[in-house]
C-alpha cells in the first residue's frame, strides 16, 4: 500500500494502511510552527470577514508589498502564490521540454511539476554515508548540460542547510553555464533570514527563490507564499499565473505576519532547543541523525518501517522517507512540536526502543 507523498493530514495515513486510528493523534509528519499563528492574526480574523463580499487585489496586496519591504527589494521583483505550491508549478512551466536537476533526497513537488510540465528530469543523489551533504563536484559537473537545478536550502528532509561558499560555487558556475536555479527556502526562517540568498540575487539574475509563509506561520489553511527573482522573470510568472490567485484573506494575514519579528525570534528559540533535545536522545539510542538547523530532523533506526507504524498504533505520526530518493523508507522525520508533546514522544520512543531491546534478547 503506497502511502501518502507529503505530510500532514494524518488521517489519509490511517486510510491508506486501513488501520483504525486512536482517539488522539499527534502529528510530528508536518514542520509548521507549533505556537500556532500569531495573536496579531488572531485579532485581525474578526475584521476579515467583512471583506468576504470583495474581491482581492490582483498584484496581492498589501503583502506583495510588505515582502518587498521585508527584503529589501523592489516589488516588482516579487510574485505572491496561492502557497509555495502554486509558485512551484508556475516556475515549472518556464522549463517546459527542458532538462532539469534534482538534488535529492528533497521535497517530492519539484519532480511531480516538473514532469507535469513535460521537463526530462536528472537526479543527483546526496550521499547517505557522507550525511547527506551537497554534492557539489558532482552538481558542477552537472551544470552545463542543464536549463535548471533545483536546490532546498535547508534541505527537506534533512534539515542540512549546505554552506554558502559551495551554494556561491553552483550559483556562480550555474551562471556561466547559462543555466537557472531554483532555491527553496521554505524552512530558511526557522534558522536565521540572514542565511537567505535574496540579499544577493542582484549578483545573481538567473536564480529564483521561493518562499513559503506555511511553516513560520501556522497558517496552512490559507496557501501563501512568494517568489523573488529579477523583474523580468517575475513578469513571465505572472503572466501566467491566474488572476486573483492570492485570496484577500491571506493576503491582509500574509501582511500582518511579516510585522511579527519577536513571533519568528521566539519561533527559532524553540526550534533549535527541541532540535537539540531530540538529537541527544536519538543518539543515546543508537540512530543516526542528520546535521539539522531548522525545525525538523530526519533520523535512522534499526528498523524504521516498523518503528513507523507502532508508532501509528500509539497514535504519533512520524513522516516516512518511502518517496525520498536517497533515504528510501530505511529513515524518518520529526517536526518539532511543542515542549509537551516533545517530552511525550520521547517517552513513547523510548518506551519502544526498550521494548525492541527486550524482543531482541529472547
Amino acid at each position: 500500500m503506497q502511502l501518502p507523498e507529503h505530510g500532514a493530514n494524518p488521517s489519509h495515513v490511517y486510510d491508506r494502511l486501513g488501520v483504525t486510528p486512536p482517539a488522539r493523534i499527534t502529528d510530528f509528519s508536518e514542520n509548521c510552527n507549533p505556537a500556532g499563528p500569531p495573536r496579531a492574526v488572531l485579532e485581525l480574523w474578526p475584521e476579515l470577514i467583512s471583506r468576504l463580499n470583495a474581491y482581492p487585489d490582483p498584484s496581492g496586496e498589501p503583502f506583495l508589498s510588505k515582502v518587498a519591504d521585508y527584503h529589501g527589494v523592489a516589488p516588482s521583483s516579487v510574485i505572491a502564490g496561492n502557497g509555495a505550491a502554486e509558485l512551484l508549478s508556475l516556475i515549472a512551466e518556464r522549463y517546459r521540454g527542458k532538462r532539469a536537476l534534482v538534488v535529492h533526497p528533497t521535497f517530492s513537488e519539484y519532480e511531480a511539476t516538473l514532469r507535469a510540465k513535460g521537463v526530462e528530469v536528472v537526479r543527483l543523489i546526496a550521499s547517505e554515508e557522507e550525511g547527506f551533504k551537497l554534492p557539489v563536484e558532482a552538481i558542477l559537473e552537472a551544470l552545463p548540460s542543464a536549463d535548471v537545478l533545483y536546490l532546498c536550502t535547508p534541505n527537506n528532509p534533512t534539515g542540512i542547510m549546505p554552506e554558502r561558499v559551495d551554494l556561491a560555487a553552483i550559483l556562480k558556475k550555474a551562471g556561466e553555464a547559462g543555466c537557472e536555479v531554483v532555491l527553496d527556502e521554505a524552512f530558511v526562517d526557522f534558522i536565521d533570514e540572514s542565511k537567505s540568498f535574496i540579499p544577493e540575487l542582484r549578483d545573481f539574475p538567473h536564480v529564483l527563490i521561493v518562499r513559503s509563509m506555511t511553516k513560520m506561520y501556522a497558517i496552512p489553511g490559507i496557501r501563501l507564499g512568494y517568489a523573488v527573482a529579477h523583474p523580468v522573470v517575475i513578469a513571465e510568472m505572472k503572466a501566467q499565473a491566474p488572476h486573483w490567485n492570492v485570496n484577500g484573506m491571506a493576503a491582509a494575514i500574509g501582511a500582518v505576519c511579516l510585522e511579527q519579528e519577536a513571533y519568528r525570534n521566539a519561533a527559532i528559540r524553540h526550534a533549535r532547543e527541541e532540535r537539540e533535545k531530540m538529537t541527544a536522545f536519538l543518539k543515546q539510542h543508537g540512530c543516526t541523525v542528520t546535521d539539522s538547523e531548522t525545525n525538523f530532523l530526519a533520523f535512522k533506526p534499526e528498523d524504521a518501517g516498523k518503528l513507523y507504524k507502532d508508532m501509528l498504533a500509539r497514535g504519533i505520526v512520524l513522516r516516512h522517507s518511502e518517496n525520498f530518493h536517497g533515504m528510501d523508507g530505511r529513515w524518518l522525520r520529526i517536526g518539532m512540536k511543542s515542549v509537551v508533546e516533545m517530552e511525550e514522544l520521547r517517552a513513547e520512543l523510548a518506551d519502544w526502543f526498550e521494548q525492541e531491546a527486550v524482543n531482541g534478547k529472547e
